[in-house]
């Protein structure tokens, strides 16, 4: 009887062990199915997720009407229109690339095509403004700014490019600066990057111009194309060489030397200028925009600086 007992309590205990666990591995099937079942909206959680997509698309709306302000022309610093209606219409507005250490080029330039004094007042009378264009140092609180700011005091002919670093390196970001912040500070038919090392024959550009009035999407230079330089180190190095193909040739553009941009197209850089690529040359950069809207590549051997042509209005100075 003794061991008949024991025997049966043994096996009542074996029972109610396999019990206990089986409840536990129910009770941890069921812990675990309760956390991944999808949590049940209440209305309020639901209004505050319509309230956010509805906050969303506004903020999208807003954007695109922003992005279609400024290509009309409602851009930051530009004047009222009741002021600004009452101006003229310039023809055109001619940045000349200058730098830090390049104040007897400059000088020579006032002292040759580029007007001074009264007569940069009155060519601007007749509707084309010249500025000297540069950024700032890169080491804010040297003596280089202070002595551009010098300089531009007496000659009222620089236009500095505040937010802009300058530095041979930037150079293709500085030409992107330039005609964004032209196009927010003078109302013009063009806008006309020229390097310092190029002089230009004032009435007979002027008189190109003239010919090609109201006449929107106008990319307007010497158009040229050529070999995308891979090997670092060379000149003219393209460290994005690659994206160019295997024949290693740059697409149609103008020559930097001197290159003309219609007031819409200078907007749309403007607009554009936070997603805008730029490569290693201020040319090509200019020439990749160009490529991705529905400008007219106009080619002028006038504008041409470096050819032997009589009736250029450039050239290599």
């Amino acid at each position: 009887m003794a061991f008949f007992s024991c025997v049966a309590w043994l096996y009542v205990a074996r029972r109610l062990w396999q019990d206990a666990e089986n409840r536990k591995l129910l009770a941890n099937l069921l812990k675990r199915n309760i956390e991944q079942k999808p949590k049940v909206l209440t209305i309020e959680d639901k209004l505050i997720v319509l309230g956010c997509k509805d906050l969303e698309r506004r903020i999208v709306e807003v954007e695109m009407d922003l992005t279609l302000a400024k290509s009309q022309g409602y851009l930051k610093h530009q004047l009222p229109q009741s002021e600004s209606s009452s101006q003229r219409k310039l023809l055109a507005v001619i940045g000349v690339y200058t730098g830090f250490g390049s104040y007897l080029k400059r000088n020579t330039f006032r002292g040759s095509w580029m007007p001074r004094g009264d007569a940069l007042k009155k060519l601007e009378e007749r509707g084309v403004v010249i500025r000297f264009v540069i950024g700032r140092s890169a080491n804010r609180g040297d003596s280089l700014d202070p002595h551009i700011d010098e300089e531009n005091s007496k000659t009222k002919d620089f236009f500095i490019l505040e937010g802009h670093e300058e530095a041979q390196e930037e150079l293709p970001k500085k030409i992107k600066f330039f005609f964004s912040t032209a196009v927010q500070n003078w109302d013009a038919e063009f806008y006309i990057k020229v390097d310092d090392n190029i002089g230009v024959d004032l009435e007979g550009l002027i008189g190109l111009l003239e010919h090609l009035r109201r006449q929107d999407s106008s990319y307007i230079g010497c158009m040229k194309s050529g070999e995308v330089v891979s090997e670092e180190g060379k000149l003219w190095y393209e460290p994005d060489w690659w994206k160019f193909g295997d024949e290693k040739s740059y697409f149609r553009h103008a020559s930097g030397s001197l290159l003309i941009l219609s007031k819409n197209l200078a907007q749309y850089i403007n607009t554009n200028s936070a997603s805008l690529k730029t490569y290693a040359h201020d040319d090509i950069s200019v020439g990749s925009w160009m490529m991705g809207v529905q400008a007219i590549y106009i080619d002028d051997n006038r504008l041409c600086c470096s050819s032997i042509k009589q009736d250029k209005v450039c050239s290599v100075a």
